[in-house]
């Protein structure tokens, strides 16, 4: 009568440990799944973010072909992040460009550089580190 006692607790042990396995797994498969959902919205703020720098860079080029010798610093409102452009006078009819966009943690910057005034001429336009 020792056998069916013996088979009763082999099974039984096995279903624990295939179900501590099978909790293993899932648990990681959550932790996975968490991490590359926040991965997922940084960049979509990172992106957004850029979009928003790039977005106040057009509006302080508009502002300069509109009123040629304007310097200074705007903080428009622009979608849900905020925006921040500074225009500096960098000699004669060139102008230099900041911008920065922030969405949520995430910030991006951009520095253009307008050749001319009268048409505007960009010569560079790039993102540069925080």
């Amino acid at each position: 009568m020792s056998a069916p006692k013996t088979k009763g607790f082999v099974t039984l042990m096995s279903v624990l440990i295939l179900g501590a396995v099978g909790i293993a797994v899932v648990v990681s498969l959550i932790q996975l799944g968490l991490g590359s959902s926040r991965n997922s919205f940084a960049a979509e703020q990172s992106l957004y973010a850029r979009g928003l720098a790039d977005a106040c860079t057009a509006l302080a080029l508009d502002h300069i072909r509109t009123n040629p010798g304007y310097v200074g610093t705007l903080n428009p409102l622009v979608g849900t992040g905020d925006c921040t452009y500074t225009v500096t006078d960098t000699g004669g009819a060139t102008r230099s460009i900041a911008a920065e966009g922030t969405v949520g943690t995430m910030t991006r910057r951009v520095h253009v550089v307008v050749s001319a005034v009268s048409p505007v001429s960009v010569s560079s336009w790039q993102e540069v580190a925080n």
